[in-house]
């Protein structure tokens, strides 16, 4: 994966900043300055999202407190908005935060996500930063083989834990499956199972839907 899994420091005022918000100095010198630095294309545009914990307290429609942040698709963009944005460990409780492909919501109901599931992974309080960065490395440099039967990625924020997942389109579809959830913990070094859940049986369980393949 990356070489180097420190990032630069966010701009001043970080702190002040509300979660999922991006820095802007206002005279656009940062903008100005990308502009001259020769980009670097990715395969795919993807798009940042944010599920405000805050929302999540008022009694309104699952899904409506996710917000898009930001669209990138070069290499410059991506560090540019990652080194200006709270990582996992800086999120409030309740908080989600995604990167899926663009023109794919991550939403069941997304007819792309649909017929599809998720892989993932748990880890203690404020652990998962490394892990959600080296995964979104490996989406957006397309280091999977079936990269793509994947939706995006989702980091998770809760009370005693934390959990990243990757989303994919074709739940039937074993062998791609079975790929991207081993070469995720190869990419990770992580040791433990981990398992796909099919969407549409999450969604008919109340008590959570059982493993349908597990590495």
């Amino acid at each position: 994966m990356a070489e180097d899994t420190e990032t630069r420091p966010a701009s001043a005022g970080a702190e002040e900043r509300e979660e999922g918000e991006i820095a802007d100095d206002g005279d656009g010198s940062a903008a100005a300055a990308a502009g001259r630095v020769s980009a670097h294309p990715l395969e795919n545009a993807w798009t940042f999202w944010f599920d405000n914990p805050q929302g999540k307290s008022r009694a309104v429609a699952w899904g409506s407190t996710i917000h898009p942040i930001h669209t990138f698709s070069t290499v410059e963009d991506f560090w540019s908005l990652y080194n200006n944005i709270h990582h996992p460990s800086k999120l409030n409780v309740g908080a989600d935060f995604h990167c899926f492909k663009d023109k794919i919501e991550p939403k069941w109901e997304d007819p792309i996500c649909a017929n599809g599931g998720k892989w993932t992974i748990s880890c203690g309080k404020g652990k998962s930063d490394t892990f959600w960065l080296h995964t979104l490395l490996a989406l957006i440099g397309e280091q999977f083989d079936f990269g793509d039967e994947i939706c995006g990625a989702v980091v998770s924020v809760r009370k005693n834990h934390e959990r990243v997942a990757i989303w994919t389109k074709n739940a039937a579809n074993e062998t791609a499956q079975i790929s991207i959830g081993k070469q995720w913990k190869e990419f990770l070094d992580y040791k433990d199972s981990i398992g796909f859940v099919v969407h549409e049986d999450a969604k008919r369980s109340d008590k959570g839907a059982k493993n349908r393949y597990t590495v």
